[in-house]
């Protein structure tokens, strides 16, 4: 069994696996949204929202937020 049988699954995913990693941390999206500043992305409380509840997230907005969030040794098996 692979990671996902579409993308669209995989983006999914990746969207659920943020919100729940942010819950964890107790990280608002406004503070995401300060947090990801220093990664060098601009965003707003509303488009990290709109982005996690449509599950379009790009790797660049992935990767930043793993930084933001200083996640380190994350596996693919964490997805």
């Amino acid at each position: 069994m692979g990671l996902a049988a579409s993308e669209k699954e995989l983006a999914e995913k990746a969207a659920r696996f943020l919100k729940a990693e942010l819950k964890r941390a107790n990280v608002t999206y406004e503070e995401l949204a300060k947090r990801l500043e220093d990664h060098g992305l601009t965003e707003t409380k509303a488009s990290i929202a709109n982005k996690l509840s449509r599950g379009t997230v790009a790797a660049t907005f992935f990767l930043a937020t793993l930084a933001a969030l200083e996640m380190e040794g994350m596996t693919l098996a964490d997805l």
